[in-house]
């Protein structure tokens, strides 16, 4: 139910009438005590309670502008919306895909500064919605204790990861080795400037939404910044660590809309509309054959299979190794049913391959619930996208809703049953 709050004070405008004046006041009061209690009046009414509000009182986002090339406005003018959207959407994922080839091709170093802006683009989108709904609270310092909350935590993270793959690097240099030494004060300190700032910030009558606020922003961070961190560890591992589960995703992402598309008659969940068993089931299979197919290609190379290593004496980093037991061919029996089928009794396959099952599955069956996550968010803040960075798409958050998920799991899987840290030979030493 709303709070009904007293805003006046005279009987004439509603309000409740004043108590009678305590034992030992005049009759008309102190001024200075008016004058004060006005200005607590002003501010409560300024501020309000958060519990006056409900789901149905929260502001609506205007809807964001179309931001579709002309070029193709113009080119696709005929279509109806449907068609339209489909080509927009293709066209633009052409696009990206191709970039990402790129990108792929300069470097395991451009693919962290991907990450890294990919990271802080879905940190700002997520920050945007929680300032445009709650601006009309004049909410102090909200927009600029996130980003300053984004800093510390990405320099907590990314000096973790200096001093784990960096250390002949920070060796050469007196200043780093300052820095990392004291790192994680340096990043403990930093977090208790801005927590400080924060409760110096309260406001009376504000203080629940502030504290709402305060958790917004740092499960935003322990979305974007905590999972971004996890692919690039990831990525230290090998590059095919990286690339499959990532394009495993997409491979999902994409053919899911296209058995929806075209074949898309049963609805999957309320959350999203659009979403059909038949695009699910669809994109399961395709994701799972991908990934397998991917994973046979991928592990050939020793540039996508040896794990991302700087070295000092050429200040790159290099992807050279001996390939591990992963990546070689081994010889797998078949079972009976497929020995009838294929009329071998063995097939030569990458250990890796039997792993990218795994990969794919969790990409196309678990992965998805990160895209059901979102359109609850923004469907509770009565938002179609995040923003309107990619024409036919959305925002950046749009498109990586299912990554995070799928970073966290690579890397529990990789420590799990790849590295396996703590053997039973290690635990009996």
């Amino acid at each position: 139910m709303l709070e009904l709050r007293h805003r006046g004070g005279c009987p004439g405008s509603g309000g409740a009438a004043a108590p009678p004046p305590r034992e030992g006041e005049a009759a008309g009061g102190d001024h200075e005590t008016e004058s004060t209690s006005d200005k607590e009046t002003d501010i409560d009414d300024r501020y309000g309670d958060l519990d006056s509000r409900t789901d149905s009182d929260i502001p609506e986002i205007p809807p964001s502008s179309d931001r579709t090339p002309e070029i193709l406005k113009k080119a696709l003018s005929g279509l109806s919306s449907r068609w339209k959207n489909w080509w927009i959407r293709g066209i633009l994922t052409l696009t990206m895909i191709s970039l990402f080839f790129l990108i792929i091709y300069m470097g395991s170093f451009m693919l962290m500064l991907l990450v890294l802006g990919i990271q802080v683009k879905c940190f700002h989108e997520i920050i945007t919605i929680g300032y445009r709904v709650y601006r009309s609270y004049d909410l102090p310092w909200f927009r600029t204790l996130s980003w300053y909350f984004l800093l510390c935590v990405n320099y907590f993270f990314y000096g973790e990861t200096v001093a784990d793959y960096f250390a002949t690097f920070v060796q050469r240099e007196e200043q780093l080795q300052f820095l990392i030494r004291y790192h994680r004060f340096i990043s403990f300190a930093l977090y208790l400037a801005g927590f400080c700032m924060f409760v110096l910030s309260l406001v009376k009558k504000h203080y629940r939404l502030q504290f709402y606020m305060f958790a917004w922003t740092h499960v935003t961070l322990l979305i974007t910044v905590t999972q971004s961190h996890l692919v690039i560890q990831n990525l230290f591992e090998g590059m095919i660590w990286f690339l499959v589960p990532i394009s495993s995703v997409i491979c999902n992402d994409i053919t899911a809309y296209l058995f929806g598309f075209f074949f898309g008659r049963t609805p999957l969940i309320k959350l999203s509309p659009k979403k059909t068993w038949e695009g699910f089931i669809g994109g399961f299979f395709s994701t799972v054959v991908f990934g397998f197919i991917a994973a046979y290609m991928l592990s050939k190379y020793q540039y996508f299979v040896c794990p991302v290593e700087y070295r000092s004496d050429v200040n790159s980093f290099v992807t050279e190794c001996e390939p591990s037991e992963l990546f070689q061919l081994q010889s797998y029996s078949l079972p009976p049913f497929l020995k009838a089928v294929l009329r071998q009794e063995t097939v030569s396959l990458y250990p890796f391959q039997i792993h990218s099952i795994a990969l794919s599955t969790f990409a196309s069956l678990i992965g998805p619930f990160g895209g059901f996550f979102a359109s609850g968010f923004k469907r509770a803040f009565k938002i179609k996208d995040f923003a309107n960075t990619i024409p036919g798409h959305g925002g950046i958050m749009d498109r990586f809703d299912c990554q995070y998920l799928m970073a966290t799991f690579v890397h529990v899987y990789i420590t799990s049953f790849i590295r396996q840290p703590w053997t039973q030979e290690n635990l009996m030493h």
